[in-house]
C-alpha cells in the first residue's frame, strides 16, 4: 500500500460544484527520477519518513497513478496591470486537499504535469531548472521566516523541451507544491466577469470558514466579508514586509499570482538582491519594473484594490475602501519589526522609543543604499562583529569598517553609527546577549543568490550531478547554522 495515496484525502473544493474547475488527467512521462522528497512536510501530513520510499512518490507525483481525476481551478488576473480573462491551471492541478497534524487543510497542487483546458497553446510542461528553482526558493523563503508554500516532490520525466528563456532542448520535471490554498485572487475576478455573485459568496463563505477562523466568528454575513477582507490586508502587508526585510524580490505579481491566503508562491524568475537597489526587476521581461523589488509593497496594495471590485458584489465599495487605506501603517509597522529584528532589537522594543526605532531603519536603508556593501553582508557582518561594549562605546560600532572605509562612506556610516547606538542605550545592559542572539536568528549565513543557483545547475547539466544541489538545500534549510 502507499501511504500517500491513502492520506485522508477531504474533497473540500471539489464539493462545491463544478464551476470552479475542470476535471482534468495527468500526463503521461517517459521517465520518472525523483530528484527531491521533502520528508519534513511528510511528518506535517503524519507520515514516518522511512515509511515511504521513492517509489511511493514516483508512483503518486510523477506517474500519478490511483488518484484521476484532477481539478483544474478557473481563474482571470491582471498580468502587468491588463485584464487577461483566458487564464486558470495551465500546467498544473489541484492533486488533493489533505488536512496536517496541525489540524490546518493542505493543497497539494501539480505543477508541468501536461495540458489542461487553459494550456492556451502551451505544452503543460515544466522545465526542470524551474522546478529546481522553485524547491530553492521555497525552502531558502520557509528558513527565512516567510509565509510560504514549499514542494513537497520534484521528479524528473525524460522529456526534451523548447524554451525561449533557458538553452534547449531542456530537460522536464513535475512538481507538487504544499500550499494553504490553491484559491487566488483572480478566482474572484473570474466570477465578478462572468455576474456571479452567487458563485462569489459561495466561495468566499468556503475561504471563511476553511481559512479564516476569526471572521468565521461573525454571524452577519456582511460583517463575516468585510472581517475577512480586513484580515486578508494585514497578512498582504506582512508578506510583503518579509520579502522585503529578506531582500526578495518575487518578479510577478500579477492578481493571478497572490493567494486568498496571502500566502507566497509560484516562483519563476525571483531573486535575492545583493545590494539594496529598490529599483532592481527579477523579471528579465518586466521592462518597465513594475514589479521591481521596491515596488513590492504598493504593487500588493494595488492588487487588494483590484480585489474590491469583485467583492464590492458581496459588500459596500466604500466600507472595502476604508479597511484599504490601514494598508500603509500596517506594512510599515510589520516591516519595521522585521528590520529591527535584523537590527537585533525585535523582542526589545518596548523599551526603544518610536521615533528613534523609525530613524533607525530609514538611516540604515539609506546607509545601504548608499554605501558599496552588499545587502545582506552588512547584517551578517553586524551578527559577526556585535559587542556588549557597543552601548556604551560607540566608536567601537563597525569600527575596522569605518576605518577602511571611504570618507564620503565613513561619514554615512558614522551618522548610523550614533543613532545604533543611542538604540541600544534605551536598553538595559542585560539585553545585550538578547540583542546577539537575535541577531544569529535573524541574519543568514548563507543566502540563495543567482550565482548560487547556477553553481549548481552546471554539474547538472554536464554531469548529472546533484550533490552541489542537495548540499546549498541543505543549507538554505539550515541558514543560521555554522
Amino acid at each position: 500500500m502507499n501511504p500517500l495515496l491513502h492520506l485522508d484525502y477531504i474533497p473540500a473544493l471539489e464539493s462545491l460544484g463544478d464551476d470552479f474547475y475542470d476535471l482534468v488527467a495527468a500526463a503521461e512521462f517517459p521517465q520518472h527520477r525523483l530528484r527531491f522528497r521533502n520528508d519534513d512536510l511528510l511528518a506535517r501530513l503524519g507520515l514516518e519518513q522511512a515509511a515511504i520510499s521513492d517509489g511511493h512518490f514516483i508512483a503518486a507525483f510523477g506517474q500519478f497513478r490511483g488518484r484521476e481525476p484532477f481539478l483544474a481551478l478557473r481563474y482571470h488576473g491582471y498580468q502587468f496591470g491588463q485584464y487577461n480573462p483566458f487564464l486558470g491551471d495551465g500546467r498544473g492541478f489541484l492533486y488533493g486537499q489533505v488536512r496536517g497534524i496541525d489540524g490546518e487543510l493542505y493543497d497539494l497542487g501539480t505543477k508541468g504535469s501536461g495540458p489542461t483546458p487553459y494550456s492556451r497553446g502551451g505544452d503543460g510542461r515544466l522545465t526542470l531548472k524551474g522546478g529546481v528553482r522553485e524547491v530553492l526558493a521555497a525552502e531558502a523563503l520557509h528558513a527565512l521566516g516567510v509565509t510560504t508554500s514549499r514542494t513537497l516532490s520534484l521528479v524528473e520525466t525524460g522529456e526534451a523541451l523548447w524554451r525561449g528563456d533557458e538553452p534547449s532542448p531542456t530537460r522536464s520535471s513535475v512538481m507538487v507544491r504544499f500550499s494553504r490554498s490553491h484559491i487566488r485572487f483572480g478566482s474572484f475576478e473570474r466570477l465578478h466577469y462572468h455576474d456571479r455573485p452567487d458563485l462569489m459568496a459561495k466561495l468566499l463563505e468556503h475561504v471563511i470558514d476553511v481559512y479564516y477562523p476569526g471572521p468565521r466568528l461573525y454571524r452577519d454575513r456582511p460583517e463575516r466579508f468585510l472581517a475577512f477582507y480586513d484580515e486578508l490586508v494585514d497578512r498582504v502587508a506582512a508578506l510583503a514586509a518579509q520579502w522585503m526585510a529578506v531582500g526578495f524580490c518575487h518578479g510577478v505579481l500579477n492578481t493571478d499570482n497572490m493567494s486568498i491566503t496571502a500566502e507566497s508562491f509560484d516562483y519563476g524568475p525571483y531573486a535575492f538582491i545583493d545590494r539594496y537597489d529598490p529599483s532592481f526587476t527579477a523579471a528579465y521581461f518586466d521592462h518597465g519594473g513594475r514589479y521591481s523589488y521596491g515596488n513590492q509593497p504598493g504593487i500588493c496594495q494595488l492588487n487588494l484594490k483590484a480585489l474590491q471590485t469583485p467583492l464590492a458584489d458581496l459588500m459596500a465599495a466604500a466600507d472595502l475602501e476604508q479597511l484599504l487605506t490601514s494598508y500603509p501603517k500596517r506594512y510599515e509597522q510589520h516591516y519595521q519589526t522585521r528590520m529591527l529584528a535584523k537590527l537585533g532589537l525585535t523582542s526589545l522594543t518596548q523599551n526603544l522609543p518610536q521615533d528613534l526605532a523609525q530613524d533607525l531603519v530609514s538611516e540604515t536603508l539609506t546607509l545601504l543604499e548608499a554605501m558599496a556593501v552588499g545587502y545582506h553582508d552588512f547584517f551578517l557582518a553586524l551578527t559577526q562583529q556585535f559587542s556588549p561594549q557597543w552601548r556604551d562605546q560607540s566608536e567601537a560600532i563597525f569600527a575596522t569598517s569605518l576605518a577602511a572605509s571611504h570618507p564620503e562612506a565613513a561619514h554615512q556610516l558614522d551618522t548610523w553609527r550614533r543613532t545604533y547606538h543611542r538604540s541600544l542605550q534605551s536598553l538595559p545592559p542585560e539585553a545585550m546577549a538578547t540583542a546577539a542572539d537575535q541577531l544569529g536568528r535573524t541574519n543568514p549565513k548563507i543566502v540563495l543568490l543567482r550565482p548560487n543557483i547556477e553553481a549548481i545547475w552546471e554539474p547538472i547539466t554536464l554531469t548529472d550531478d546533484w550533490q552541489p544541489f542537495y548540499q546549498l538545500l541543505q543549507d538554505l534549510q539550515h541558514p543560521f547554522a555554522g
